[in-house]
């Protein structure tokens, strides 16, 4: 075949020995965008990322294959593409330093010092290891202009259709590169990558200082790489029936391993020509062994089993070809691990051809070309083996299909929990989110308050962001007073008061923050008068007043005493309009009746880091109004810290009781939507999803939000949530009778299934709910 002989002829390099380590990397030039030119190929690196393709179900599986076939046939003619899963061990000093907290030499560092053993004990169980997908595409080009052309048209097909699967896919720069090579061929010595073009080319050394290794050497069936040792192997015989977990499992050892699926696509008419002789000459095969049998007067012998099997496999792979969208490709599959000693690097050997052989497979070794299997795994766009396969397009598909289970390790992120499929922690930074708001979802007993606080310490210890919490059933004090935060206690008959009428010049969009407060100011006058509602005129009649109790405050650059609802009352009494004074009377109730507790002048400090705010004390009257003023008055807060860089994060238990009252909950939804512009991120805690999911404004900011953590749930409330998020049933078994703190996190559009684990500590102790244990002292 033509294309055959295009391959080997690209590939065919003369031997030279190398006289250093250098010498035996073939790339010969690297350019700032990430293209290598290797001998006469031009070669460019995409990462991609894992999506749920294990806890996927049947259907979803069949759509997610085919749309992956789609994926291998836009790859050219012309080029070469590289699938490859590279395993790299975790980092033990930068683990220390991204996920364990810090100690701060205060009180707190005792609760410190228990999440990070807890992490420390999950990290123990964890595999320790960190899996990247790269996608290498090579193309044999004249210049490289032609050759950033082509990768342009490429990196936007690529992006459209791992889109479509539900994956991402990135360029690699150069530095990234040139990182990952660095990563595996150096990893025994554990120091960062640093490495600059310019720096480099000024004083004349070559790129291939930084990652080529400090010595190896290639033996028969074996190499080292500075103190490691390495062996390549490659698939010798494919199974009649090839499974898509091939890929995976080959890769579930818990070493630093790279596999590499090389596929080299064959033009279609061109396959097709060559498909269509082999059954011509299988034809005539039969058609010389029949005239024998005639010779023999034998007419009634039927073919040989093996010519019929010839015919029919050839007219299966012709059907491929011209009616199922296949093409044909030539693919070689490649694995390189390292080892630490030449007796672990046997065993792990031999656990991977086991592997290999549970799918009737058979791996073996390289003999004398362990440095042509190395640089065909590694992702630099150069194959110098040549024991090629002949593969269709689902047959490679199921032989390279490199998804699993998606896996949550944000940078700076923090542990959540322990991901229930691969065992690896999810480390999450809701920071680094399209906006931060967050869900935390389940039934009674299922651990939201426990997992919420658990954040909630999480923050305070090893952060300086601010915590303001909504407390409906006085379950936080506990947890509160020990980190050294402030309860206020909101009640018609608490001495703690909140002025309705707190404003700052922070106070809305960077304008007039009178405006926004004036917005505020009527839906609590509305909230007042009850069902009648506001006309036109009382609407008017109240922003005048507003403006007018405001202008002194306004004018003294908010440093005077802030105005009141009594001075508001005042201001409503001295208008001459009758609406004036109906407005006036609906609300004396709130300003100088028994539930003026928002009327007076602010006696609680709300300026604290951590702040919780009581509300179990509001009657059936207060709490509408009590509600909104202490949503009013956590927006003033968090456009203060927007004006000092701080974060912050708000945590509303039992958040379906905003969503009892048309104020409230208005006033929710706005906060929810603008949070992000102020550095904040909001939380919702909830059992009664189905209530939530009824309520238009609560459905629209629970799918709007990109954290949600979901425990247990019931069958009602498992339909709702499937049909919002798009949870397949295979992925619902796991917030289906879930055990307490274990269900199903969204992250982005990640899905992960989680367990957690919380040893019985003081912190623990702080945070449980659990009545037998509170009633044992745990609090």
């Amino acid at each position: 075949m033509k294309t055959l002989k295009r391959l080997l002829s690209e590939e065919k390099q003369p031997y030279r020995i190398p006289k250093s380590t250098q010498d035996l990397i073939p790339i010969e030039k690297v350019y700032p965008d990430g293209i290598f030119l290797c001998g006469k190929k031009y070669s460019k690196c995409f990462r991609f990322s894992d999506m749920n393709y294990r806890v996927s179900s049947d259907e979803d599986k069949q759509t997610m294959f085919l749309s992956y076939c789609e994926l291998i046939n836009t790859i050219d003619s012309d080029a070469e593409a590289k699938i490859i899963i590279s395993n790299k061990k975790v980092n033990r000093e930068n683990f220390r330093d991204d996920v364990l907290i810090k100690m701060n030499g205060d009180e707190l560092d005792l609760y410190r010092e228990e999440l990070n053993d807890m992490v420390i004990h999950q990290a123990i169980y964890t595999k320790g290891i960190t899996q990247e997908r790269y996608l290498t595409v090579s193309v044999a080009k004249k210049t490289i202009e032609e050759a950033r052309s082509a990768f342009a048209r490429m990196a936007s097909e690529f992006a459209a259709r791992f889109r479509n699967l539900g994956s991402s896919c990135m360029e690699l720069s150069l530095n990234e590169r040139l990182s990952v090579l660095h990563d595996f061929t150096c990893g025994d010595e554990h120091q960062p990558f640093e490495f600059h073009l310019s720096d480099t080319a000024k004083k004349g050394h070559s790129f291939k200082d930084a990652i080529c290794p400090a010595g190896a050497s290639f033996h028969k069936d074996h190499f080292t790489l500075g103190s490691q040792f390495g062996r390549v192997l490659f698939l010798r015989e494919y199974a009649s029936y090839l499974k898509d977990s091939l890929m995976t499992e080959l890769c579930e050892l818990n070493k630093t391993l790279m596999l590499s699926v090389t596929a080299s696509p064959v033009p279609t008419d061109e396959a097709v020509r060559e498909v269509e002789r082999r059954l011509l000459g299988v034809e005539t095969n039969i058609t010389n062994w029949q005239r024998r049998q005639n010779q023999n007067n034998n007419f009634s012998a039927d073919i040989p089993f093996d010519l019929s099997q010839q015919r029919k496999e050839a007219k299966e792979f012709l059907s491929d070809l011209t009616e199922r969208d296949q093409r044909m490709l030539f693919g070689v599959l490649t694995i390189v691990h390292l080892a630490d000693s030449l007796k672990e690097l046997d065993n792990d050997t031999e656990s991977i051809l086991a592997a290999a052989r549970k799918h009737l497979c058979r791996l073996s070794t390289l003999t004398y070309q362990q440095h042509d299997g190395l640089i065909t795994t590694l992702p630099i766009g150069v194959r110098r083996i040549h024991a090629l396969r002949t593969l269709t397009t689902e047959s490679l598909a199921a032989s390279a299909m490199p998804f699993s289970v998606q896996e949550i390790a944000h940078p700076n992120g923090m542990y959540y929990a322990q991901n229930a499929i691969s065992k690896n922690m999810i480390l999450a930074n809701r920071k680094t989110l399209q906006n931060g708001n967050s869900f935390i979802l389940g039934v009674s007993g299922s651990g939201k308050s426990f997992t919420a606080k658990r954040e909630i310490a999480n923050i305070i210890l090893s952060s300086e962001d601010d915590v303001i919490i909504i407390d409906p059933e006085k379950e936080y004090s506990p947890l509160i007073y020990a980190m050294g935060g402030e309860v206020i206690e909101i009640s018609a008959i608490s001495e703690n008061h909140i002025n309705a009428m707190d404003i700052n010049k922070q106070y809305g969009d960077g304008a007039n923050p009178v405006i926004l407060k004036s917005e505020f100011i009527l839906s609590l006058c509305e909230l007042s008068i009850g069902r009648k509602g506001l006309g036109a005129k009382e609407k008017s009649i109240i922003d005048r007043c507003t403006a007018s109790v405001y202008r002194d405050y306004v004018r003294s650059n908010f440093t005077a005493a802030a105005p009141t609802l009594k001075d508001f009352y005042e201001e409503l009494l001295k208008q001459k309009e009758p609406e004036a004074r109906e407005v006036a009377l609906a609300m004396e109730l709130f300003v100088n009746g028994s539930l003026n507790t928002f009327a007076k002048e602010s006696n609680v400090n709300t300026e604290g880091r951590i702040l919780c705010y009581d509300i179990l004390g509001l009657g059936r009257q207060l709490l509408p109004i009590g509600m909104l003023v202490v949503l009013d008055s956590i927006l003033n807060r968090i456009t203060q810290n927007r004006a000092k860089g701080k974060n912050t994060f708000i945590f509303i238990d039992e958040i379906y009781l905003m969503f009892q009252h048309e104020y409230s909950a208005s006033f929710l939804s706005t906060l929810w939507k603008r949070v992000r512009k102020y550095g904040a991120f909001c939380t919702g805690i909830t059992q009664n999803v189905d209530d939530l999911m009824q309520n238009h404004t609560a459905r629209t900011m629970l799918s709007n939000s990109e954290f949600v953590i979901m425990l247990n749930q019931a069958a009602t409330d498992r339909k709702e949530l499937a049909g919002l998020l798009m949870i397949s049933e295979q992925q619902l078994s796991y917030i289906t009778n879930a055990q307490c703190g274990s269900g199903l996190m969204k992250v982005g559009s990640a899905l992960v299934p989680f367990a957690d684990h919380f040893p019985h500590n003081n912190l623990y102790r702080l945070m449980t709910t659990k009545p037998s244990e509170v009633r044992n002292g745990g609090y």
